[in-house]
């Protein structure tokens, strides 16, 4: 059984597909000597077509996910997207209270967001999701401008940050099934010439810690 730790157990499902996301653990970053931010760690677990990974946790901070709402809405006009927790300047990264109120405003973005099959479909959403890569080499993937495609960059992130074993070995042995029947950064990705997929075909910032 999952264990939420920070947030609540939430499971949309799509017929019989389900999406789970929890948004938790806020963390305390050093950007340089005088600058810090606190990240979150987002989990996925979903059997949905969609996502190329079952499982998955990145860590994201706040200004990422100003850019993700931007990019989603430009992209999808006749949408109108959920808000984010909204910017105060009296926002105290040292206050519980308040990271863990704009811990839960973000969860429930993402959890609109994620039951909505128009925004789902589009690959930035996977890469903030289940990648580590910047919004700048975010847009370069989507935008064809990279060696690698959306599921190669998923792929390739999910054989460096090994921390679901049973979803690895479960994929060990599909494979193995299938063969016996007849299936950030960007530095360290390989080359790749297969387009850009999530398993979903894809539809044609602001700041604060």
């Amino acid at each position: 059984m999952l264990s939420p730790e920070n947030g609540e157990h939430h499971i949309f499902p799509v017929g019989k597909e389900f999406v789970t996301v929890l948004v938790r653990d806020p963390r305390t970053q050093k950007e340089d000597s005088w600058h810090s931010y606190i990240d979150y760690e987002i989990f996925i677990h979903t059997n949905s077509m969609c996502f190329t990974r079952k499982t998955s946790c990145v860590r994201r901070r706040f200004r990422e996910f100003v850019w993700l709402r931007q990019r989603l809405q430009s992209n999808a006009v006749l949408i109108q997207l959920p808000e984010l927790p909204s910017k105060t300047p009296f926002f105290n990264m040292n206050n519980p209270h308040h990271v863990d109120h704009r811990r839960q405003g973000l969860q429930e973005f993402l959890e609109k967001i994620l039951q909505n099959a128009l925004l789902l479909s589009d690959s930035r959403l996977h890469l903030f999701l289940q990648t580590q890569l910047s919004p700048e080499d975010m847009e370069a993937c989507v935008c064809g401008q990279t060696k690698y495609s959306v599921a190669d960059a998923i792929h390739k992130f999910a054989s460096l940050n090994r921390r679901f074993p049973i979803e690895d070995e479960e994929g060990k042995k599909g494979k193995n099934d299938a063969d016996s029947d007849s299936e950030s950064s960007s530095s360290g990705l390989g080359p790749s010439d297969d387009s850009i997929s999530c398993g979903c075909k894809a539809n044609p910032a602001s700041e604060e810690s």
